[in-house]
């Protein structure tokens, strides 16, 4: 069962009971649940404003209280508790990204599986094995880490709630990979393709609703950016068009001028509305072919 929304991290025991035989244990959905956080506070200020999405990481405060929780519960219940999934891709062509990725893979499954989780989620088939080799490492010959209860876990409702904490800044850079990311990630999605790599991550519906709503909690907050520059319907037009630009002048199989301005005007309609739309797929449906 996955823990994707912040309502479901207040009820995981209620969820493991109602599902009792029928559950192998609980999934930190690490993505959805930051797109969660976004989605429920959106209109309650500066207290519930994160920065960067790619400055939010599970060391975050109130992610690790989320995951430690998870452990908790599981173990107490005897479920089992499964990590998220590391957004980073392996390069086959280019062995510089590849050994970033690698290594940042391997310092997420390593702080999953010391936290006492029993197993993890890959985005790419060659992180399977450098996922297994490190819970192999921690597991050992036993099959599952369930004997760890985590009795030094103590998270409260204030922890789960402190969005705050996390650390990193709201830059003009994060605003225009959220642009950029969005716009590909919207084309792409409308051609029938839901998981993306995108500047060598894996962007999904999950990653690119996080960058669409923090759009659109930046601009309807007044946030201003380190730097000073505030955020604006203006600011936020223009992104849109130089980003567009610099997709344009990539490298590839060629512009998509039509699936790119159906991306363009989607992203517009989600980002700058007066009112959120709950699910970017609500609105990307009616302009399916």
């Amino acid at each position: 069962m996955l823990i994707e929304t912040i309502p479901a991290a207040f009820e995981m025991e209620e969820i493991l009971y109602e599902l009792r035989e029928h559950s192998a244990g609980l999934n930190a959905g690490r993505w959805d649940y930051l797109f969660s956080i976004i989605k429920k506070f959106r209109d309650r200020g500066e207290r519930f404003t994160l920065p960067d999405r790619n400055a939010v990481t599970m060391t975050a405060p109130v992610m690790r209280a989320y995951t430690d929780l998870l452990v908790r519960t599981c173990h107490r219940r005897g479920a089992h508790a499964v990590g998220g999934m590391a957004a980073f891709i392996p390069s086959r062509r280019d062995a510089e990204v590849n050994a970033t990725a690698l290594a940042r893979v391997r310092a997420d499954k390593t702080r999953e599986a010391e936290a006492g989780c029993d197993g993890s989620w890959v985005a790419h088939p060659d992180l399977v094995a450098p996922c297994r080799e490190v819970f192999d490492g921690v597991l050992g010959e036993r099959p599952n880490q369930l004997t760890r209860i985590r009795e030094d876990v103590r998270v409260s409702a204030a922890d789960l709630l402190d969005v705050v904490s996390a650390p990193g800044e709201r830059t003009l850079a994060g605003l225009r990979n959220n642009v950029s990311v969005a716009l590909q990630y919207l084309r792409a999605w409308l051609r029938g393709t839901g998981a993306v790599a995108i500047f060598n991550l894996m962007e999904d519906a999950a990653t690119a609703e996080i960058a669409r709503s923090q759009v659109w909690q930046w601009l309807r907050g007044g946030v201003v950016l380190d730097g000073g520059t505030p955020v604006t319907r203006e600011l936020v037009e223009r992104l849109v068009e130089e980003e567009l630009a610099v997709i344009r002048q990539s490298p590839g199989d060629g512009y998509d001028a039509a699936g790119f301005e159906q991306a363009r005007a989607l992203f517009v309609e989600l980002a700058l509305a007066d009112d959120f739309t709950d699910f970017l797929t609500l609105a990307a449906y009616d302009r399916l072919p």
